[in-house]
């Protein structure tokens, strides 16, 4: 891990940034590999694996995003600590679900009559890998924001935290990528397409990442706004896809469960490493 802050030290921000996202992207990549092998999965073990997601996401969302806005808001903002992690929290979700209601999208495990965003004729296809992509937005952008605080040497912002957190959204990309690639194989489409379509889900990810990155190094006042920004975001897509995703089969325990250790996981990653 040191040797890795040091080379991540030396390469800077942006670089870093890129570098995490691309990691996290190459880690949906294997997921959606698992198609060539096999066909389909099983409700029982993809359910709890997209419960294993929230769960992360929900952790890093506190941990590794709001606890250190509101930390650092208490000497940018003396007497509003509270102000910039509400404000930035609550434009993340807004942020989301503007973009969840004008991209047509479809969640994992729903049938096309409930395809949501504005009306298109696009295939389903395309609309399941919108609706991960959308999953993937915040993801890249939480990433991106705290290598950019951590390569200022900000409190409460260490380069050990982003890299945890870069590792924490790569193990929940891992069922990401199978939760794409294996629909798609399962209603016809090729073991290549299926994996393309998987990986390309979070090509978004190293994009967001830089955003995120250049946004913090060049406007730091903003550092607080943006990690509450990008928590705001996940707990949004927590809430709005990965959940109800789980409980539409009998599985809904086994699911809860994941999500709880996915939870237990993220949040031991952060305490231990960040």
């Amino acid at each position: 891990m040191e040797q890795l802050q040091q080379f991540l030290s030396s390469v800077g921000p942006i670089w870093a940034a890129l570098l995490a996202t691309t990691f996290t992207w190459l880690v949906t990549a294997l997921g959606a590999s698992l198609v060539f092998f096999f066909k389909s999965m099983s409700r029982s073990i993809l359910d709890p694996m997209l419960g294993f997601t929230g769960g992360v996401m929900v952790a890093a969302s506190f941990w590794s995003l709001l606890n250190p806005a509101i930390e650092m808001s208490e000497h940018m903002y003396p007497g509003l600590k509270w102000m910039p992690a509400a404000v930035g929290f609550l434009a993340g979700a807004l942020f989301i679900y503007a973009l969840d209601k004008f991209t047509p999208h479809l969640h994992i495990n729903f049938g096309v009559e409930e395809t949501e965003g504005i009306q298109s004729k696009f295939h389903k296809t395309t609309l399941l890998i919108l609706a991960i992509t959308l999953h993937n937005i915040p993801e890249g952008l939480a990433v991106g924001v705290l290598f950019g605080a951590a390569s200022l040497g900000m409190e409460n912002a260490s380069l050990v935290g982003a890299i945890t957190l870069a590792i924490g959204i790569g193990i929940q990309n891992f069922p990401e990528g199978i939760a794409v690639s294996m629909p798609l194989r399962r209603n016809g489409v090729s073991r290549f397409k299926s994996f393309w379509y998987g990986q390309l889900s979070a090509i978004v990810e190293p994009i967001a990442g830089v955003i995120g990155a250049l946004a913090v190094v060049y406007v730091q006042h903003i550092l607080p706004f943006a990690l509450a920004f990008a928590a705001g975001a996940m707990i949004f897509v927590v809430v709005e896809e990965v959940i109800p995703e789980t409980q539409r089969d009998r599985y809904t325990d086994r699911s809860v469960l994941g999500f709880i250790v996915g939870f237990l996981v993220m949040m031991i990653l952060d305490v231990a490493l960040g």
